[in-house]
């Protein structure tokens, strides 16, 4: 009896004298586990990131252009018939030049009717407000400033002359933009001050949110707020918009939008549906797309208005 209880008496005092696994390795074991986590998350983050940067190149965006790392060169041939339309082929164009030896901060603008295009986004002559298509009055060149970029913001100042027939003019615009990661959507956030010499003072405002529903298929929720300073009035836009890659060549964009503005008071001015089919017709820089549209303009009552805008677009970048 002696012995056997000598026996449980080591056995009790080995197990009390054990060490506790450290506290360090405990946590070295949890942090290289939610390391492994935030790799899938980061992964899955990226290729999300790299599906919105597609799809914007691919449909010549405005994002595409203002924050490409690369020179840019973008021409528009439009054609509009239907509600509005004149019928007439639009040229317009735009260049995006970083400056040698400035570490890509500086960059030379060029581009046709500055103060049209001012505040969000939506690239010019964007199809559902294509019965605006006219040919351009005005040209410009600039030099922007552009500060690096980090994980969330992008920060730009532009300072440059209009030229409108014999006359010209000076204006100044800031574009700041922020992104983040919100679960399965990715928010972005772009404000736009500026100053023209015929609108004065204003500020535009973009509220994007993304969402991959598929590998084909992207959904995009966009908000647009205008606001000038001397006219007291903030025009308005909401964009519910659809993209479905086809194929490597080919993509549609599905849309609707309700289109307004605060004065003489809040009202809607436009409703509009619209498909684009966009096509790269050679190599990375030559697309053509087809949008037919359904407008239902207050002018008329709000009655179905069709039209239909064709588009030759060439985008030259280092893609």
């Amino acid at each position: 009896m002696n012995k056997s209880l000598l026996i449980v008496l080591c056995l009790c005092s080995a197990s009390v004298m054990a060490e506790p696994e450290p506290p360090d390795t405990v946590l070295a074991i949890e942090d290289k586990a939610l390391g492994v986590l935030d790799e899938s998350r980061d992964y899955v983050s990226r290729g999300f990131v790299d599906v919105v940067k597609d799809i914007d190149r691919f449909f010549g965006s405005e994002r595409n252009f203002q924050e490409s790392n690369d020179s840019v060169l973008q021409l528009d041939l439009t054609r509009v018939s239907g509600y509005t339309g004149t019928r007439q082929v639009v040229l317009a164009g735009r260049a995006n030049v970083h400056l040698p030896n400035t570490e890509r901060r500086l960059h030379l603008l060029i581009e046709s009717d500055p103060d049209k295009n001012l505040t969000t986004d939506a690239r010019p002559g964007q199809a559902a407000l294509a019965q605006n298509t006219q040919t351009p009055s005005s040209y410009a060149a600039a030099v922007r400033y552009e500060k690096p970029q980090d994980n969330r913001w992008k920060f730009s100042v532009d300072g440059g002359i209009k030229f409108q027939g014999l006359s010209s003019h000076l204006f100044a615009r800031t574009r700041a933009a922020y992104t983040a990661k919100l679960d399965d959507w990715e928010m972005r956030f772009t404000e736009t001050p500026f100053w023209f010499n015929n609108l004065g003072l204003g500020n535009g405002n973009q509220l994007d949110f993304d969402r991959q529903l598929s590998e084909p298929l992207l959904l995009r929720a966009s908000s647009y707020a205008t606001w000038l300073h001397d006219r007291q009035n903030m025009d308005l836009r909401q964009d519910i918009s659809l993209f479905q890659k086809l194929n490597e060549r080919s993509a549609l964009l599905y849309q609707a939008s309700a289109i307004g503005a605060s004065q003489p008071q809040f009202h809607s001015s436009d409703y509009v549906l619209m498909m684009q089919w966009r096509y790269r017709l050679h190599q990375e820089w030559m697309y053509f797309e087809v949008s037919p549209q359904m407008h239902y303009p207050q002018s008329l009552a709000y009655h179905p208005s069709p039209m239909l805008s064709l588009r030759l677009e060439m985008l030259f970048d280092k893609s």
